[in-house]
């Protein structure tokens, strides 16, 4: 039997509950220190980067000061000395491109100082802060560089630059910023690419000779970028709903002209589904003969290609297993003699829990078998399949792949990426430094160099006589190195360091503290021979605390004036509040947990009965990962349908029996926070809430991410899409908002979700200047 509203342990869970309203400081920050300035008015300085998606890190960077007559005193000209490696990649055959909160930095696979790539936007060129890697992608030759230049917090101009030249070219304007991967990939020859936008694919062919055709004429057909593999040379697989095309990319030529009406490719198969490339993914085979299939991030299929409904073929049982859980983050490692391993990860409060399974596609009667979990999720399969490297907190691993035996420990500091040069070669990239490796056959180290520095400890000039050139020391990872700032870095031992000082005969250096932006605080410098004083950084600040202009009322946003309803927080905060409602479908939980957990982030989980009874096991995963729970009622109906008698008795048993079935799920008690589904509240429903212990919460921005095209036929509106609803959102949202985002499939039909693109709403709040919080604690900071 449910209990009633006047049951003795309410008191209890609203002490447990009083437990959770502790602030977070969420959002990004830059934070400058160590000012060491020398007589030459060379200037050190580390700054450091924590949050907004990306690894806490720090640069060293260097600063020429010089005066000037047509500046406010003086200019400065940043370098940068040190590449924190969050993202390596390879571009052509000796030349790396790390990318890290702070740009995208080359460095020579031969050694060297950090050198931007050409015309890309540098934090050490007065560009914003990079945050996440997804914010380029580069050509397997390493010439080209695609980005895409926000136009607004979800869209942007597509763009490419020529890193030989500095050339930049529009590709495609109202493209989607990058969510969880970049919307475009390139061909293997880096003879062109394909891009996803709106929905729908084109391509796009480098050729400097003659300007490209219209984009139109450049359509490949509708899906997003998860809908294509290249293969190895001039082919990729495309899927549009059932179907398998294999496409040569010298077809894509000849369809500028005939786009209308000829087919793309020739069909390599049919899949027995229609592949949603918001949730679905798949990879093929070396030989291009066999598709593995990850249906809603859980279901593994194998399926030979080349087969349709006319063939004839002998009758036998293809292999498929079911994950014991859903993943946000799914890989297939595929090896040249057809050994398949696929890693699951979700995200926890402790790290990630990874699943792992395997198929021999070369053995007649193979079946998906469970692995023992590597340590780490990331994971790199070496030239020829036979190694394997694993990396994350734990170090760097090499894997006998066969025999999923590890070899070697490699590094036992965390690495935070890893490439393979050639089968006994590879790079990894830690907090202190990135280095080359070469492996021996039994798995050692033979052989590391280091490329670059990463990060640093302690640094300054060197300690020599008055007038004399200096160098730079650093110490990272308990070792000292030295360059003259244009050199690699070289191990030195003892090295003699000058005291730090702000002050030449020309300038005195300081840091002064910002109120908000990016910078917690920017390096000043003040030009003793004259009266000016100019900043090193220029200012960025955020504007999301700007006030708007009377009357100003953004389309998505909406206000409950109701007593006892929270709708928002303080209006001069700079918190916000996320909540995920969960109805009765888990989809896009994983994507939830992953962008929240890679940002830090606690949110709030609204969760109606039919998940919990449904879905237990998705309910005990979001307090795995530390999230916030509360309560959305015990069956998802509408209290405002005249069809229902609404009393006292009625919200305060439904509110318990929600209770009692979160607890069977569990074994915790859940949260006493609340809202009805649908947001529809009354006076007499939050006063019977209230009665029954619980605080209704409400919402003041709504991104219409509910709205099917069946409900925007029935009501009169327009179904927009998730791209539109993160710039509604933005334009909506105020200090002390209430973001609601709805999780789960909808019954009536949506091409795009708004969870889909999680990671862009996250980055534009938190470039915006806002802190991140559950609801909880904007209650708590609101008095309420």
């Amino acid at each position: 039997m449910p209990r009633t509203a006047n049951d003795s342990p309410r008191m209890k869970r609203i002490i447990v509950l009083l437990l959770f309203l502790v602030p977070f400081t969420l959002f990004a920050k830059i934070n400058f220190s160590g000012l060491d300035l020398a007589e030459d008015n060379r200037l050190l300085l580390r700054a450091a980067s924590e949050g907004g998606g990306a690894v806490s890190q720090n640069v060293l960077f260097a600063a020429a000061l010089s005066a000037s007559k047509g500046a406010a005193g003086g200019t400065a000209v940043l370098s940068q000395l040190t590449a924190f490696p969050e993202k390596m990649e390879l571009l052509g055959s000796n030349t790396l491109l790390v990318h890290g909160a702070f740009g995208a930095q080359r460095i020579p696979l031969s050694g060297g100082l950090p050198a931007a790539f050409q015309g890309f936007p540098s934090f050490a060129g007065g560009s914003a802060p990079a945050g996440r890697t997804e914010s380029a992608l580069s050509s397997p030759d390493g010439r080209w560089l695609l980005y895409v230049e926000a136009k607004s917090y979800a869209r942007g101009d597509m763009i490419l630059l020529d890193g030989s030249s500095g050339k930049r070219v529009v590709v495609a304007v109202e493209a989607e910023r990058p969510a969880r991967i970049f919307p475009a990939a390139w061909s293997d020859d880096s003879r062109g690419f394909i891009y996803e936008k709106s929905g729908k694919l084109y391509f796009y062919t480098v050729n400097n000779a003659a300007p490209p055709p219209p984009e139109r004429l450049r359509l490949v057909g509708e899906g997003a970028i998860t809908s294509i593999r290249w293969e190895k040379g001039a082919y990729f697989h495309y899927i549009k709903g059932s179907t398998v095309y294999r496409v040569r990319s010298e077809e894509l030529f000849a369809r500028t002209m005939y786009s209308g009406f000829i087919e793309l490719g020739s069909v390599a198969g049919r899949i027995p589904f229609e592949f949603d490339p918001n949730f679905d993914l798949f990879w093929i085979a070396p030989d291009g003969a066999s598709i593995l299939l990850c249906k809603g991030g859980r279901n593994l299929f194998y399926y030979p290609l080349g087969v349709n409904e006319y063939s004839e073929i002998p009758a036998e049982s293809l292999p498929y297993v079911m994950a014991s859980r859903a993943g946000g983050r799914i890989n297939a490692l595929w090896s040249e003699d057809g050994v398949i391993t696929v890693l699951i990860a979700s995200s926890a409060s402790g790290g990630d829990e990874i699943t792992s399974y395997r198929l021999d596609t070369a053995s007649s009667r193979s079946s998906f078998q469970s692995l023992a979990a590597p340590p780490a999720f990331a994971s790199a399969l070496s030239p020829g399949g036979k190694r394997l490297l694993v990396w994350g907190k734990a170090g760097l691993s090499l894997f006998n792949y066969a025999e999923w035996k590890e070899e070697a420990r490699l590094l036992s500091e965390p690495v935070y990426s890893a490439l393979w040069i050639s089968a006994d070669e590879c790079i990894a990239g830690s907090g202190d430094r990135i280095e080359r490796l070469r492996l021996s056959p039994s798995g050692g180290i033979v052989e590391r160099k280091l490329l670059c520095i990463a990060s640093v400890s302690e640094y300054g000039f060197e300690q020599t006589p008055a007038g004399a050139g200096r160098r730079i020391f650093a110490k990272s990872g308990g070792v000292w190195f030295s360059t003259d700032g244009e050199s690699p870095w070289v191990e030195f031992r003892a090295p003699a360091v000058r005291p730090a000082s702000t002050v030449s005969a020309e300038f005195r250096v300081y840091l002064e503290a910002q109120g908000g932006g990016f910078f917690e605080n920017i390096p000043m410098a003040r030009n003793l021979a004259s009266v000016g004083t100019f900043a090193l950084i220029p200012p960025r600040g955020a504007s999301g605390f700007t006030p708007l202009p009377p009357g100003f009322r953004p389309a998505g946003r909406v206000e409950s004036d109701l007593p006892l309803v929270f709708s928002h927080g303080l209006r001069g905060s700079a918190s916000v509040a996320l909540c995920f409602d969960l109805y009765d479908d888990p989809a896009g939980l994983q994507t939830a947990l992953d962008a929240l957990a890679r940002f830090g982030l606690r949110a709030t989980f609204f969760i109606n009965g039919e998940l919990i009874r449904r879905h237990p096991e998705a309910v005990r995963q979001i307090l795995a990962a530390g999230q916030e729970c509360a309560s959305m009622f015990y069956a998802a109906m509408d209290l405002s349908d005249s069809r229902y008698r609404v009393d006292a008795a009625f919200v305060a048993s439904g509110l318990a029996r929600n209770e009692d079935e979160f607890y069977r799920a569990t074994k915790k008690e859940l949260g006493l926070i609340w809202h009805p589904p649908y947001y529809s509240v009354s006076r007499e429903i939050a006063a019977a809430a209230a009665a029954a212990g619980y605080r209704t919460v409400g919402r003041d921005v709504d991104a219409g991410d509910w709205i099917t095209r069946e409900d925007a036929k029935r009501i009169g509106t327009d179904q927009i899409s998730a791209s539109d609803m993160i710039d509604r959102i933005m334009d909506a949202r105020q200090g002390g908002s209430i973001i609601p985002l709805r999780l789960g499939l909808l019954p009536g039909s949506r091409t795009d979700y708004l969870f889909c693109r999680i990671e862009v709403l996250l980055d534009g709040l938190v470039r915006e200047g806002y802190e991140i919080v559950p609801v909880s604690v904007l209650m708590q900071q609101s008095r309420f």
